[in-house]
Order: C-alpha cells, then sequence, then structure tokens
C-alpha cells in the first residue's frame, strides 16, 4: 500500500495499523517539494501543519486549498476518492493521519454524538473542517517528528502518540451556551470581560491583580472572575498562563530568543522558573521541545 511518493522518502510514511497511516512530512531545501499518496474514501485524513505552508490540489490541480502554519484541516468524502496531491513549501513540516472512518467509531464508539460526522445523520456525508493547532497538539506533533527510538519500538510508540493527537484534536471546549449563562446576555459586560482578556494579554509580563484589573474594567469582582470562566472557559491567571506558555512556544521556534531572554519577556525573573513552568505545561524543557 506505501508505494506512491514524489521527493519524499516511503520511510516517513508508516502504516501503524491496516487502518491508521501516519506521514510525517519534512522539506528543510529551499524549493517545494511534491507528495502524492492514494486513499481510499473510506479514510478520513486529518492534515496538520507545524511550520510553513502546504497546498492540496484537487480534481486534477483544478483547485487548491492552503494550510498555513499551526492550522489543521480535516477531510472525508464517503462517495469519492481524495488522493493527496499536496506541496511542501521550503522550510515546512507537517504530519498527516489517515483513518478509517470504521477505525474512528472504534475509538469513539461512546461518544459519536459528539462528534459531528460520526453522528449517524452525517456519516454517509462529506466532511471538511479546519482549525488551529493547539499547543498541546504541536507538542504531540513535534515528538512524531522528531523522535529518535529503537525501530523495535517506534510502531507502538507512534500509534500511542496518534492516538493522543486525536484525543487533543476532539477535546475541543464546549461552546459556553447563553441560555445556562444570563451574564453574556448582557453585551457591555462581554465587552468588559474581553477587554479584561486583551490587558491582561498585553500586561502579561507583569500583569494586575485580579482586583485592579476589575477596577480598570469596572465590573465588581465576582462578576468578573464568573464572567471570564464562561467566556474563555477558564480562570483569569490560567487562562493567561496558556497563553503565555503557547507565545513562548513559538518564539523558541523562531529561534531569534535564548531561552533566557524568551522568559524575561514573558515576566519570569529567571531562566530555571521558565523552565520550570514550561515543564510543567508541557511535559518537557524548552531545550529539550526543540530537539523533539
Amino acid at each position: 500500500m506505501i508505494t506512491k511518493n514524489n521527493a519524499i522518502g516511503s520511510d516517513n510514511i508508516t502504516e501503524i495499523e491496516s487502518n491508521i497511516i501516519l506521514m510525517r512530512l519534512q522539506n528543510t531545501t529551499d524549493e517545494t517539494l511534491c507528495f502524492n499518496y492514494p486513499i481510499e474514501e473510506s479514510f478520513i485524513q486529518f492534515h496538520f501543519c507545524l511550520k510553513g505552508q502546504l497546498d492540496f490540489g484537487f480534481n486534477e490541480g483544478r483547485y487548491s486549498l492552503a494550510i498555513n502554519e499551526d492550522r489543521s484541516l480535516l477531510l472525508y468524502n464517503p462517495n469519492q476518492r481524495l488522493p493527496i496531491n499536496l506541496e511542501l513549501k521550503s522550510q515546512s513540516s507537517a504530519v498527516s493521519a489517515l483513518i478509517s472512518l470504521k477505525k474512528l467509531h472504534e475509538l469513539f464508539s461512546a461518544s459519536t454524538h459528539y462528534i459531528d460526522f460520526l453522528t449517524e445523520d452525517n456519516r454517509d456525508k462529506k466532511y471538511y473542517s479546519e482549525g488551529d493547532v493547539t499547543a498541546s497538539m504541536a507538542v504531540v506533533l513535534s515528538q512524531i517528528l522528531n523522535f529518535n527510538l529503537h525501530p523495535s519500538v517506534e510502531n507502538i510508540y507512534l500509534k500511542a502518540k496518534v492516538y493522543e493527537l486525536l484525543g487533543l484534536y476532539f477535546n475541543k471546549p464546549e461552546e459556553a451556551d447563553i441560555e445556562q449563562c444570563p451574564f453574556l446576555v448582557d453585551e457591555d459586560n462581554v465587552r468588559k470581560i474581553k477587554m479584561a482578556k486583551e490587558i491582561m494579554i498585553q500586561q502579561m509580563a507583569s500583569p494586575p491583580t485580579l482586583n485592579e484589573l476589575s477596577e480598570e474594567v469596572g465590573l465588581s469582582l465576582k462578576k468578573l472572575k464568573e464572567g471570564f470562566k464562561e467566556i474563555y472557559g477558564d480562570t483569569v491567571y490560567s487562562y493567561v498562563l496558556n497563553y503565555k506558555m503557547e507565545y513562548a512556544r513559538k518564539l523558541l521556534e523562531r529561534g531569534n530568543k535564548n531561552v533566557n531572554e524568551i522568559g524575561l519577556s514573558i515576566g519570569y525573573s529567571t531562566a530555571s522558573h521558565f523552565i520550570a513552568a514550561f515543564k510543567k505545561k508541557y511535559g518537557t524543557t524548552p531545550k529539550k521541545y526543540l530537539q523533539g
């Protein structure tokens, strides 16, 4: 089954099971690389761009779709084959997971109602979805791309990582239900909460206290905390911490600053404090994260 590929070696394609295929695509050249792979219509395609850009070609090149850095694409059409014809731009990297609909149903048999295209009404319809690559997903994708293990354990390691990636991909917090959250009906309150979020992000290196923040936006402390949790699904400081770590992760990948400089830029007085916070969030140190 693993036979067709142009410019990217077949060693970057792993058939984990007969119904799970993993592709690790990296282009370290200054040219655009082409990649073609035939796939049956019973497979759902998950594509993740970690760096640079992917261009997908459809209908024999008559239509193209670009997936940019830190974006994902899900494709499924049970009535038409969607062979993978993509261009991997210079200095780009991506991971693709191809999983049969049957396998995905097995994995999510107890919660198919939670995933739109697995519901009984939609399972025979084509499905397309773009989204962001979250910080947690980026760590797993980086591990998939850069692991260095003995060949005897590669398959089980990659299988575990694909499962972890799927779990993170579908772990999308539910939208706040306005009917259940009367606070959100008040547009002025919503505006103030959004203002609070912007203030915390702009001042993330030295954020105000919650009391200072509530005074600045004109909300009581109780309404600030409850409203923020309703809109963003997290506490104020937990949201800011996650934002800081994601910001730091992107700075690391750009390579323009060292660990100490990055830590200082987001409010850590020492590199050791930043490293400890990064490790707590992502399970690895900044240095090991870059090394994969």
